[in-house]
C-alpha cells in the first residue's frame, strides 16, 4: 500500500512540477523586472534633479558654459527617461504621467504655440500654470524647444530672455516632480506587481509594443518605409536637437537592461533557452552596429553611406521584433494586446 501511496505521489509530482517551475519562474521574472525598472526610474530622478538645478542655475547667473551644462544636463535626463519609455502599465499611466514627459508626436506643432502663448501675454509663469498648461508644455519636448530650436533661438525671447527663463525653470521643476512622484509610486506598487500574475504578461506585452514603435514610428516612417515613403527627420522625436538616434540607442539600451533579463528566466523555464540566447545574441548585434548615435538624423536620411547604416539598423531591429514578439510571445503564451501608445 505504501508503495502505492509513493507511486501515486510521485506522478502526481511529475505533472505537477513543470506547472510549479514555470509559476515560480515567471515570479522570479516579476522580481528581476521590477528591481530593473526601480533602478531606471531611479536614474530619471537623478538626472530630472540635475536638470532642474542646472537649469536654475543657468537662470540666475548665464555665465559662460552655463547653457552647455543645461543642454547636457537635459540630454542626460531625457536619456534615462528613454531607458524605461517600455514601462507603460502602474504609476506611469496616472495623471498621464506618460504624456507629461514626452508629448510625442507632435503634428500640430503645439510644443512651438504653447512656449509662444505662454511666453507672449502678461500671467507669472508659475509652477500652477505649468500644471494647467497640458502636457505639450510639461516635458522634455518643451525644454528641448527652449534649448535648441534654431528659429526660436534667433529671436528676441530665446534664452535667457527671464521670461523664457520662467518656463524653462517651472518646466524642469514640474519634470524633477513627476519623475520623485513616479519612483514613489513605483516603490509603493511593489507587492501588488509582484503578488498579481497578470503583470506577468503585462511587462511582456509593454517589450513588445516599445519594439514595435520602434521600428515602425521611430525608424521606418521617418525613413519613408511607411506611410509617405519620404524620407523626413521632423516626425521622428528629439528632431530639433539631433538627438533622435541617441534616443533610440537609449531605448535599446533600456530594454536590454530592464527588460531581457527577466524575459531570459521565463523562456529557460519553458526549455526555449537557444531562443533566449538568440534573442541576447541579437541585442548585442543591435548595439554593436549601431550607426554613429550622436549623428542627426537629419544626416543620416539625407547623406547615402550613413542612410544605408541606418537600413542596416532597421533590419536589426526588425529581426530583434520578430524574435520577440513573434517567437518569444508563443513561446510564452502572451498575446499581442492593445497598447496605450497605439493611439493619440
Amino acid at each position: 500500500m505504501q508503495g502505492i501511496t509513493r507511486l501515486l505521489c510521485t506522478s502526481i509530482l511529475a505533472l505537477t512540477s513543470p506547472l510549479a517551475w514555470t509559476s515560480d519562474a515567471n515570479t522570479q521574472a516579476r522580481q528581476q523586472w521590477y528591481e530593473g525598472i526601480a533602478t531606471g526610474y531611479q536614474s530619471l530622478t537623478t538626472e530630472a534633479g540635475e536638470l532642474a538645478e542646472s537649469a536654475r542655475d543657468y537662470c540666475q547667473n548665464p555665465a559662460e558654459g552655463s547653457r552647455e551644462h543645461v543642454e547636457a544636463a537635459w540630454l542626460n535626463a531625457f536619456l534615462a527617461w528613454q531607458k524605461v519609455r517600455l514601462v507603460d502599465f502602474g504609476p506611469v499611466e496616472n495623471n498621464n504621467l506618460s504624456w507629461q514627459f514626452q508629448f510625442w508626436p507632435d503634428p500640430k506643432n503645439l510644443i512651438a504655440r504653447k512656449a509662444a502663448y505662454l511666453i507672449g501675454n502678461d500671467e507669472p509663469i508659475t509652477p500652477s500654470v505649468i500644471n494647467q498648461s497640458g502636457v505639450a508644455v510639461q516635458g522634455f519636448p518643451m525644454i528641448e524647444y527652449l534649448l535648441f530650436d534654431q528659429e526660436f533661438n534667433a529671436g528676441e525671447t530665446s534664452l535667457p530672455v527671464a521670461r523664457t527663463c520662467e518656463l524653462l525653470t517651472n518646466v524642469a521643476g514640474h519634470v524633477k516632480g513627476n519623475s520623485d512622484a513616479l519612483m514613489a509610486g513605483w516603490q509603493a506598487f511593489r507587492p501588488h506587481y509582484l503578488e498579481t500574475e497578470q503583470y506577468f504578461d503585462t511587462t511582456i506585452r509593454a517589450g513588445m509594443a516599445t519594439l514595435e514603435i520602434l521600428e515602425e514610428r521611430r525608424l521606418a516612417q521617418p525613413m519613408g518605409l511607411r506611410g509617405s515613403n519620404k524620407r523626413n527627420p521632423y516626425i521622428a522625436d528629439a528632431w530639433r536637437s539631433g538627438k533622435s538616434l541617441q534616443t533610440v540607442a537609449a531605448t535599446v539600451d533600456g530594454l536590454n537592461r530592464y527588460f531581457l533579463p527577466g524575459l531570459e528566466i521565463s523562456l529557460e523555464a519553458k526549455g526555449a533557452s537557444d531562443l533566449a540566447d538568440r534573442i541576447r545574441k541579437q541585442f548585442n548585434e543591435v548595439q554593436q552596429n549601431f550607426p554613429g548615435a550622436h549623428l542627426p538624423l537629419a544626416t543620416a536620411l539625407k547623406e547615402e553611406d550613413q542612410f544605408r547604416a541606418l537600413q542596416s539598423l532597421y533590419v536589426d531591429i526588425s529581426q530583434l521584433t520578430t524574435l520577440v514578439n513573434d517567437q518569444a510571445a508563443v513561446a510564452l503564451g502572451v498575446v499581442r494586446g492593445f497598447n496605450s501608445s497605439d493611439g493619440d
